[in-house]
């Protein structure tokens, strides 16, 4: 595989595709769905463009791939978000044409599911960006958080380097879409705890690759989208977060145990985890619970990274994953992890 390189960026003005590659959530939940197109219009002065599958349910995959290839390949689209995740984006994959999106890159945000497609742009050369979904980040009620604004702006506009922040305020509990009150206030948020370093004394600079780890160990067992020549990784900074589906610490180490067998962890000379999700709908953990939860999913993160790749710079906590704010960071493209001045650099 090439490198991946950046795709044009778009101008406030010009037209955004909306995609449902995984799940058409916005027919079920149109109030967050629609709240966000109205942000992206307002708040970034983008226009959205929907396409047939973008908030309908039940569709097929070749129904989603078509969508896809229709907004990668619309020359008045200039960037592409997901409306949000799901759990089958996975079989769109292979309906899709590689060379049909390498010959008309473009911006693509999502995360979670997402982790499909992002990983399908890297193996084609594209840069993508983990992060931003309209839905959940721009949906979100009372108003955006200021930090997942300020960073999606910046990778949705700019260029340069942006430095990543701990989040000041925090949250993982989530309200139900269903009920109208959700919308009407601010959601209850945390003081922010920052984020912790563990081999600390370097400078990591390198290529990230990624996402979602319950995603990543689905594309593991399908061999999708990782690359064979494992040494296209070599340097890189990995990224990894947890979804609300909680899975266990067991679970956590023995996907990260199985990618370390393949010798993949061992290519990455920095991981940066995701704030683990410690609540969820099916699982309304205590606060008390929550902190067990993420304690146990550290200490699984830490015992396999000791035994297959014990230098590596490790950041815990770092907020690009299923809790709230969502920075964004370029899958594919650059990062700077400094360890001694404890940043996160990354390229947009």
């Amino acid at each position: 595989m090439t490198t991946p390189a950046y795709p044009p960026k778009p101008s406030p003005g010009d037209r955004i595709a909306v995609v449902s590659p995984s799940g058409g959530l916005p027919e079920l939940f149109p109030r967050p769905y629609e709240l966000g197109l109205e942000r992206l219009r307002t708040e970034f002065g983008l226009e959205p463009v929907e396409y047939p599958t973008t908030r309908k349910m039940g569709t097929t995959p070749r129904e989603r791939a078509d969508d896809i290839h229709a907004a990668f390949t619309d020359p008045g689209v200039k960037a592409v978000i997901a409306s949000i995740g799901g759990d089958d984006q996975i079989t769109v994959l292979p309906l899709l044409d590689r060379e049909l999106i390498r010959t008309n890159p473009k911006p693509f945000f999502g995360m979670s599911d997402n982790t499909n497609l992002l990983a399908y742009l890297h193996s084609a050369g594209i840069v993508g960006y983990h992060g931003a979904s309209v839905m959940v980040e721009l949906g979100r009620p009372g108003a955006m958080h200021p930090q997942t604004a300020e960073s999606l702006r910046a990778a949705l506009f700019t260029s340069g380097e942006y430095e990543l922040r701990p989040a000041e305020r925090w949250k993982d509990v989530d309200r139900d879409w269903a009920d109208p009150a959700t919308f009407e206030a601010e959601p209850e948020t945390r003081p922010g705890t920052g984020w912790t370093w563990l081999n600390a004394d370097r400078v990591v600079e390198g290529r990230t690759w990624g996402g979602c780890l319950e995603i990543l160990g689905w594309l593991l067992m399908a061999d999708r989208e990782v690359c064979r020549d494992l040494t296209v990784y070599d340097g890189g900074v990995l990224l990894l977060e947890t979804s609300e589906d909680l899975p266990s610490d067991t679970e956590v180490f023995r996907t990260l145990r199985n990618m370390g067998e393949r010798g993949l962890l061992q290519r990455f000379s920095a991981l940066l985890m995701g704030r683990p999700k410690t609540w969820s709908f099916e699982h309304p953990n205590s606060p008390e619970e929550g902190a067990r939860y993420a304690a146990e999913q550290r200490e699984a993160v830490l015992r396999v990274m000791r035994a297959y790749a014990p230098e590596a710079t490790i950041v815990f906590d770092v907020d690009f994953g299923h809790t709230d704010p969502q920075l964004v960071i370029p899958y594919g493209g650059t990062v700077r992890v400094d360890g001694p001045a404890r940043r996160i650099t990354v390229a947009y």
